[in-house]
């Protein structure tokens, strides 16, 4: 299984008053890495149709500065029925910085509901499967 490599940019609005990237903004940042992972780098279509966060959760272990090279990786920890759990783990200048976790509900946008996982979604999703330690 590989991880889902991104290269973040900082922007001096994700600074904060101390110098350092506003705890906020992490969730920005993971963001960005999880569409470039699910739709733009190694697209799965189908979820473009819906897809909703249900949870987040962020451990901080470093400050990261503006001047920091921001890596960030991405890969699924686990597939459920109608969920799944996107983790991560940002790296500054090579030093783990940040680890998050980010549950994905499949979403039906007309229904406004959610739905179950798809097997070709199982399938997109099994590639990027790293069970956690």
């Amino acid at each position: 299984m590989a991880r889902h490599l991104y290269e973040c940019p900082l922007r001096w609005s994700d600074m904060d008053a101390y110098g350092h990237v506003n705890n906020a903004r992490f969730l920005t940042l993971y963001e960005e890495a999880r569409v470039a992972m699910m739709f733009i780098d190694v697209p799965l279509p189908e979820l473009k149709d819906g897809v909703v966060v249900a949870r987040h959760e962020i451990d901080y272990l470093l400050p990261v500065g503006h001047d920091d090279a921001v890596r960030i990786e991405t890969w699924i920890e686990e597939i459920r029925n109608s969920s799944f759990v996107v983790a991560y783990e940002l790296f500054a200048n090579d030093k783990l910085a940040s680890r998050a976790k980010t549950v994905l509900v499949p979403f039906n946008l007309g229904t406004q509901r959610p739905r179950r996982v798809t097997e070709e979604e199982r399938g997109w999703l099994s590639k990027w499967l790293e069970e956690s330690s």
